[in-house]
């Protein structure tokens, strides 16, 4: 059917349609648009819907052919969310290249833009692609006919990547699955393309009449992270995570195409592989960043205690009126905030208290559970009036969804968004300014949902791993069961049944999981937003005071990918094998390590993410020999920063870290788990504290070397270390006392599971802080031992009263310790006299026998021997232990 004839015949239809008849649309016109698309070919080749549509402009009102598109978008949007997924995913391809077809058409498209895309419809759903919900839904029997799982797991229960003992079934096996994934992935990867077309048309510049549709998209693109990101309570308004997930895919496929063909037009512009985002863009309030938090806190904080930076370094003034008006909102904003302080604890409850933090760092006693309900922590999350800011080069100051190409790319005497250069940032070039604005929402996007979406993916993966385990018990329980008990053979192969079915169904999901979302090229996506963090951050730090503009987003999506790319990719991929990884951990080690302690960097939430990934990162060999290869300056400020004093900062984060570097060095401690605990499956083999013994030689030394020079460093450090201790083993010996008062009462009594769990923390934490004395009396004993400083003797006696005090409380028999320790109580708890005793006692026999200790240092040990023996707590059942170390 042609054209003129179709018009004829269905126009009164169309009019119909205008009167809210949307089903003629869906029956009518879109199918007469699918029937010239039916024959195949490229889209190019089908002129018959452009001239469709000009016609459309042409002879209906305006009004009429707006809603025409509105229905028709919305039908298509509709037929390709719900529509089956067939082996061939035929129809998904079908209703994409009719959209496609619609979006060249430049007249429509900017008006899809303008009006529907983002703001009718959730027009992300045409970049998703559903996974089925049952296998048989998408053919993937008929695909992957041969189904394989892992079968061989090491001790900790993690899949075991040594194929050499693989027999030649297993092999077959696993070869026939993964055509079958490959198979499954070329089909995929043409409805990706298509998808990707959609994204290139939205993103072209170069549209004849009017603003160019990039510039459309680029304002209703920060319009929709906006929605996300301050709606983040209100499910209904947010995209769905998994829809999030694939549009960064796509919008990342199709940013770099437009990077690296501006490349190739301009030789001096930088090639996608070495992008990033310019730190002026932070600053300059060209770029709207909403109410997210900046490096340095609020961004009305920022203008007013930089503005003299920003107008000496980068030619930027901020306008007098506009800081008293931000002053009277912080006032009114002071007020309300008094008022919701009684509010903050239910609204806690609501979205279920404190944040969750790893378990390995958790602490209750710590005081740090509540510090997101505190009023710093409310008041820097309050949204704020948007910046604008008068430059001593006038520019206009307009609503986002008002700028013009001009007011983005600039012109003759307008830098755009790149106004304000700082003297640090190179003259190269780097791409088109509206790139660049595009490629900081794609690091926005990732940190709204992106990162959480890919960690609960992978919970498939573990499920295959754990009915692969049971089935594999399974096996061979019945290979052990007698032939006389057939009945419980018939149900061991009734089990087995059950869970080779079930893997059957997982391994064929996970090979559609692993195809759309942990990809080798989705692994590349995810590793070169990484490196973008990881220069932009780079480039910031250069400029100084100003770097506390830069938005904690970045530095959290520089953490969360490294994360992924370790935790989340690896049963698939190897983080290995990409281009660059070694320099990329080491880049990454150095913003740990300079920014953990980062005065610039004030906000709470993101010095702890900094001080965890720190703590995460020193628990690895790969990633502790990647600190080990930062400049040696960097090295010693950060064992520096280390060995502060502990007060009024959390400290069991820092000692974590300093107990990392030592095990594996220690008296007793060369083990991965807690000895009495072997017999038991750890939750979770992949956590920092189940990794095995690492110890770093190259930062001990540093740690050595500044305790002997610094001679105000060490007693200050060493005092706040015992105070921690004595704090932390007194609150242990009053729990357990606690403890054993209610397990010993004649009534039927329960010991509550919280104080269980508080107490083993103490019992860690003073296990933790006698290590890190270890580790400072071996490196550097003369801080203990040389009279010549006038804080040995005074060090000296308090180590000896606290080592003292632990030995009598631990060491001794049917005491308090003991008792509780043979106490039937529920968990899996730390209380083992080994993991105390074992620290106490190197520390008696370093003082003993120093290395390489003078003459003059052996006649006074004598003297330090018999003083710690005459202390008053040290009483005889201890003497007799300890007389054997001394003899």
């Amino acid at each position: 059917m042609g054209i003129g004839s179709f018009l004829y015949h269905y126009w009164f239809g169309l009019t119909l349609f205008v009167q809210c008849k949307v089903y003629l649309v869906e029956d009518v016109l879109m199918s007469f648009l699918l029937g010239i698309l039916e024959g195949g070919g490229a889209i190019e080749a089908h002129p018959l819907i452009q001239q469709f549509l000009d016609l459309m402009w042409l002879l209906m009102e305006d009004y009429e052919v707006h809603e025409c598109l509105k229905q028709l978008l919305m039908s298509l949007l509709r037929a390709y969310r719900f529509s089956p997924i067939v082996p061939d995913l035929g129809l998904q391809m079908h209703y994409l290249r009719l959209t496609i077809a619609i979006l060249k058409h430049e007249k429509s498209r900017k008006y899809l833009l303008n009006n529907v895309l983002f703001d009718v419809l959730r027009s992300v759903v045409f970049f998703y692609i559903k996974s089925p919900l049952r296998v048989e839904e998408a053919g993937l029997q008929e695909l992957i006919p041969t189904t394989w799982w892992p079968n061989r797991f090491n001790k900790e229960g993690k899949e075991s990547k040594e194929v050499k003992n693989e027999s030649s079934e297993e092999r077959l096996r696993r070869r026939a699955y993964e055509r079958g994934c490959q198979r499954l992935k070329k089909r995929i990867e043409v409805v990706e393309e298509l998808q990707v077309q959609i994204l290139k048309l939205l993103l072209n510049n170069k549209d004849h009449g009017g603003g160019a549709s990039r510039y459309i998209f680029l304002n209703k693109f920060r319009k929709f992270l906006q929605e996300n990101a301050s709606n983040r309570g209100n499910l209904t308004v947010l995209c769905p995570p998994e829809y999030m997930v694939c549009f960064l895919h796509r919008l990342i496929a199709a940013l770099r195409h437009y990077w690296d063909e501006h490349k190739m037009k301009n030789v001096s512009a930088l090639h996608s592989e070495d992008a990033y985002v310019p730190p002026q863009l932070f600053y300059n309030g060209k770029v709207d960043y909403f109410d997210l938090q900046r490096l340095g806190g609020l961004l009305s904080h920022l203008k007013k205690t930089l503005k003299d930076d920003l107008a000496s370094k980068v030619n930027i003034l901020i306008d007098p009126a506009e800081l008293q008006a931000v002053t009277m909102d912080d006032l009114d904003e002071d007020e309300e905030s008094a008022v919701s302080t009684a509010q903050r604890p239910t609204a806690a409850l609501a979205i279920g208290g404190a944040l969750a933090r790893p378990s390995w760092l958790s602490s209750p006693t710590l005081g740090r559970a509540n510090r997101f309900l505190s009023t710093a922590a409310v008041s820097l999350m309050t949204p704020r009036r948007s910046p604008g800011s008068i430059e001593k080069v006038k520019v206009r100051t307009l609503n986002m969804e008002q700028r013009t190409e001009e007011d983005i790319e600039g012109s003759r005497g307008n830098e755009g968004l790149l106004l304000g250069k700082p003297t640090e940032e190179p003259d190269q070039p780097i791409t088109k300014n509206s790139l660049l604005e595009i490629l900081d929402g794609i690091v926005m996007m990732y940190n709204l949902s992106v990162h959480q979406q890919l960690g609960k993916m992978v919970g498939v993966s573990d499920d295959v791993n754990e009915y692969a385990m049971a089935l594999k018990d399974t096996e061979e329980k019945i290979g052990r069961c007698p032939e006389r008990r057939r009945d419980i053979c018939e149900e061991l192969l009734k089990s087995q049944k059950v869970f080779s079915e079930k893997l059957n169904h997982l391994s064929r999901r996970l090979a559609w999981i692993n195809v759309t979302i942990y990809s080798k090229e989705k692994m590349q996506d995810i590793y070169w937003l990484l490196r973008v963090c990881i220069r932009t951050i780079e480039h910031g730090d250069r400029i100084g005071s100003l770097f506390a503009f830069m938005p904690e987003f970045y530095l959290s999506v520089a953490m969360n990918s490294y994360s992924a790319l370790k935790n989340y990719f690896s049963p698939v991929n190897s983080m290995e094998e990409l281009p660059g990884y070694e320099d990329t951990l080491t880049r990454l080690a150095a913003i740990l390590a300079k920014h953990f302690a980062d005065p610039r960097i004030v906000g709470t939430d993101i010095r702890d993410s900094l001080m965890q990934a720190l703590a995460s990162y020193v628990c690895y060999p790969h990633s502790l020999r990647a600190v080990e290869r930062i400049p040696e300056d960097q090295r010693i400020s950060m064992m520096r920063n280390l060995l502060a004093p502990y007060e009024q900062r959390p400290w069991a984060q820092t000692n974590w870290i300093l107990v990392r570097l030592w095990r594996g060095c220690g008296f007793g401690y060369r083990y991965t788990r807690l000895p009495h605990l072997l017999k038991t499956k750890p939750e979770d083999a992949n956590l920092p504290s189940l990794q095995k013994p690492c110890p770093s030689t190259l930062l001990q030394r540093h740690m050595a070397d500044l305790l002997r020079s610094d001679q105000e460093m060490a007693p200050s450090f060493l005092n706040s270390v015992l105070n921690q201790l004595n704090w932390a083993f007194s609150e242990f010996i009053g729990m357990i006392q606690e403890i054993q008062q209610a397990a010993e009462r004649l009534e039927r009594n329960f010991v509550d599971s919280r104080q269980l769990k508080v107490c083993a923390t103490c019992f860690d934490l003073s296990v933790s802080l006698l290590r890190v004395l270890e580790m400072t009396v071996t490196l550097a004993p003369e801080i203990f031992l040389d009279w010549n400083r006038s804080s040995s003797e005074l060090l000296l006696r308090r180590l000896a009263q606290l080592l003292n005090q632990v030995l009598n409380r631990v060491t001794a028999e049917r005491n308090l310790f003991d008792r509780v320790v043979n106490l039937r109580l529920p968990g899996k708890l730390p209380f083992f006299s080994f993991l105390q005793s074992s620290p106490t006692k190197n520390h008696i026999f370093v003082i003993k026998y120093p290395r390489g200790a003078s003459e003059n240092e052996r006649e006074h040990l004598v003297i330090r021997k018999d003083f710690m023996l005459t202390l008053p707590c040290f009483l005889s059942a201890t003497a007799i232990g300890c007389e054997i170390f001394w003899l």
